[in-house]
């Protein structure tokens, strides 16, 4: 339930919802799925998608096929697309991508207020928490704002919480041995967080002031559900996930948000040939090994997955892409190539494992390959949304978390 009573329902549920994802489609798809069920459930209300792109961003066609194809299912939707700007230095001096975000998404406040003045009057704005510059410019237009979570309770409440870690600690936690001790949440080392967390430098304490910001927002609505974290959503719940004094946000958990991509065929497209090998294989015998879109592991790496595939004697739907250059750190953030899987797989691999592996070198329909009645185990990077879709499949996970709030 998104509202907590008739009059704030009311209050929100206005003429026009603008939405404000950060760039990328792991943050944009969840939030225009919460869109997508705002005007389900309200359809005289309008929702207008802010939308903007990194200097880098390999993905655009993907990304205009993407809301072209909601423009047209979701008339009331519609999108204005901020200016594309330049990094201030080079892209190899940027040791993480949230480093470039944070210095990016702020620069564009004067047009994203120029959009949000042409669309008055707006009954409430919804940020992605790497947009949290863009909330000085919604409460200086007297716009109720909110908060986006797209990852889990659990992550929120460490999030909530990071403002009052750093006030009690002095030091980085790279070699701290420091665990956390959250209510509703197991012990987190501090080892666990994501490596632009475990310096006291210059995004390190944006993600502080992030916390900061959502503990004193209006609210934040988070991708996630009660049966699924249910002592994290209650201790957000009933506002003890923080110590006594300080402030909880109204927190509105609207999950799970997924979203079920056209896999081909449906609408008079080619079947994937993913889905067409699956259908050739028993029921719940194919294990579905995938990392995500910013995932890549050396050769030496996949090497290791190759072998452990190999042996143990399972069938198997292995997505790969082409090893990270190791000459250029920029090159991390431009397109892989295409992967020579003769090149990059063990010698003979392909051979030995025909017929009961398939290898995919390109994009594949990850939820429909997840709904597939031939799937039964999914190796995972546990990135929230594939946790989230293969919880609503019922598909086992195999974790291997790799970074982000994915280790804790």
């Amino acid at each position: 339930v998104l509202f907590r009573s008739k009059r704030e329902k009311d209050q929100i549920m206005g003429e026009r919802i603008v939405l404000y994802p950060a760039p990328g489609m792991g943050h944009m798809v969840p939030l225009i799925e919460l869109g997508k069920r705002l005007v389900t459930n309200r359809p005289s209300l309008s929702i207008t998608v802010i939308t903007s792109t990194l200097p880098f961003d390999y993905n655009s066609a993907a990304h205009s096929a993407y809301i072209a194809a909601v423009s047209a299912a979701f008339p009331s939707i519609t999108f204005h697309a901020l200016p594309t700007l330049s990094t201030l230095r080079p892209l190899s001096t940027y040791p993480h991508t949230e480093d470039i975000l944070f210095e990016l998404i702020p620069r564009n406040n004067p047009n994203l207020r120029q959009i949000l003045n042409s669309l008055s009057p707006i009954s409430a704005f919804i940020i992605d928490f790497f947009c949290t510059s863009a909330i000085e410019v919604g409460r200086s237009l007297n716009i109720p704002t909110y908060f986006f979570f797209i990852s889990g309770a659990s992550a929120l409440a460490l999030f909530l919480n990071f403002p009052i870690i750093d006030r009690t600690t002095s030091q980085g936690f790279r070699d701290s041995g420091i665990e956390f001790n959250i209510p509703g949440l197991p012990p987190i080392p501090a080892t666990a967080l994501p490596p632009s967390m475990l310096d006291r430098g210059e995004t390190y304490r944006e993600f502080v002031n992030v916390g900061a910001q959502m503990a004193n927002s209006d609210g934040v609505i988070v991708n996630s559900f009660e049966g699924f974290e249910p002592r994290a959503v209650r201790v957000l719940d009933e506002g003890v996930c923080v110590p006594k004094g300080f402030r909880t946000p109204p927190v509105y958990c609207v999950g799970p948000l997924i979203s079920v991509v056209d896999s081909g065929g449906s609408g008079g497209g080619e079947r994937h040939e993913s889905l067409s090998w699956l259908d050739s294989q028993p029921s719940r015998s194919v294990v579905f090994v995938c990392f995500g879109s910013s995932a890549l592991f050396t050769k030496e790496h996949l090497a290791e997955i190759a072998h452990g595939l190999e042996r143990s004697g399972q069938r198997f739907l292995w997505v790969v892409k082409d090893p990270p250059p190791l000459d250029d750190i920029s090159k991390r953030f431009t397109k892989p190539p295409i992967a020579d899987l003769d090149k990059v797989l063990p010698a003979g691999f392909l051979d030995r494992t025909k017929g009961r592996g398939f290898v995919i070198k390109s994009w594949v329909p990850q939820t429909a390959i997840l709904a597939h009645e031939a799937v039964g185990a999914f190796v995972t990077h546990c990135g929230w949304n594939s946790t989230l879709e293969a919880v609503c499949t019922g598909v086992p996970l195999i974790a291997c978390p790799l970074f982000a709030e994915q280790r804790f």
